[in-house]
């Protein structure tokens, strides 16, 4: 799984990738069966599509009725949200994905396995430029500009409109990077950041790092050891935006004032969802766990899915989106985490953390097929 690889960093990036969740997977225990399901909220699948096999680290980026996403292959489409209909669809020969997608709604820009950024609008490529190292984050399209971080931890800024490089700026970090998409988003003016185990706000304009807070700090005799990347997705809701740093801690940060709030153990490694109320995560071993948002206290824990290869959540107003790597999909309480229901969309683990686009819930699998839910 891609969740549980990494790459050492040299001059170039060398290949010595170190399947850690796969040799976890083969000593986990069997799931305990779960029984039916007494239907507490009602989930109804709106749509389908088809994008095509997805081995990468994919996020789906919605705006507004829109939906960007692409498959491993080098097919890239905007949905409409409401129909999963094909607004626009295009396919770059010759190209295999390594990260992406980023979008503002009109623009969308991915990373190929060669190291190139492609920028897109309406079935077409605007244009291209060549990185300096790999990446396995999605690209940020964002005022007018194209942000990229990259697996030596670079962060790089082009001219949306023309690809000109605007500004690099770079922070040496430990020598091992995750196969595994980073945190890349915007909060108001600043660029947010995550710099191994540290949440960094930037300058969109400069480059300049305005402000640091450690969500984990690394520790530990070895590289792996001291492995504390931050992981996407993060959370905004306001000011305060949460993160995971991997096998570690999750922790959140005033990003107004760029100061920690709080951080608190969490040995996981997918990205985290909340409300103003909660924050949700899985852990490794499958219990999945919500804390306070304002102070990091346990709010509760559910062992339902324990030992489940689960997704990163969704917090929605009706419950919890959560998958695991069946192709189950499960709505969890807000209040205490336990079932509302459970529904089988596929046969394969789901290819990015479940996102909302208006009012439907799109998940992607492995496989490349597409589902827009409602929770009416």
């Amino acid at each position: 799984m891609m969740a549980g690889m990494t790459m050492r960093l040299g001059p170039v990036l060398c290949l010595g990738v170190v399947a850690l969740l796969a040799a976890c997977s083969a000593s986990r225990p069997k799931p305990v069966d779960i029984p039916p399901v007494a239907v507490l909220q009602e989930a109804r699948t709106a749509w389908t599509a088809q994008i095509g096999k997805v081995n990468f680290p994919l996020s789906v980026a919605a705006r507004d009725d829109r939906i960007a996403l692409a498959n491993s292959d080098g097919t890239v489409a905007m949905l409409h949200a409401k129909t999963g209909k094909d607004i626009w669809r295009l396919t770059l020969p010759k190209t295999i994905v390594s990260a992406g997608v980023g979008s503002d709604g009109q623009q969308v820009a991915l990373v190929t396995r060669d190291n190139q950024l492609v920028v897109m609008q309406d079935a077409k490529v605007q244009w291209r430029q060549t990185l300096p190292a790999q990446s396995f984050t999605p690209p940020l399209v964002a005022g007018q500009r194209v942000f990229v971080l990259t697996a030596d931890r670079s962060v790089l800024a082009f001219d949306g409109a023309t690809g000109q490089k605007l500004w690099t700026q770079q922070r040496p970090g430990e020598p091992l990077v995750l196969k595994q998409a980073g945190v890349l988003t915007a909060f108001k003016n600043t660029l947010l950041v995550g710099l191994s185990g540290r949440l960094a706000g930037l300058d969109p304009s400069t480059g300049v790092i305005v402000w640091e807070s450690a969500i984990a700090t690394p520790r530990g005799t070895n590289d792996m050891e001291r492995l504390v990347d931050l992981v996407g997705p993060p959370d905004r809701m306001g000011d305060v935006v949460c993160a995971r740093a991997f096998q570690a801690q999750i922790g959140c940060v005033d990003a107004q004032k760029g100061q920690g709030m709080w951080t608190r153990p969490s040995v996981g490694d997918r990205g985290l969802s909340g409300n103003a109320n909660i924050l949700v995560a899985p852990l490794a071993n499958g219990v999945v766990q919500a804390w306070r948002r304002e102070d990091g206290e346990r709010v509760w824990e559910t062992e339902r899915l324990k030992y489940r290869l689960l997704s990163a959540p969704l917090v929605t107003p009706k419950g919890i989106v959560i998958a695991d790597s069946g192709g189950y999909v499960y709505l969890l309480s807000l209040a205490d985490g336990s079932l509302l229901n459970r529904l089988k969309i596929d046969g394969e683990e789901l290819a990015a953390a479940p996102v909302a686009a208006s009012a439907t819930y799109v998940l992607v699998s492995r496989e490349g097929r597409v589902t827009g839910l409602n929770l009416p």
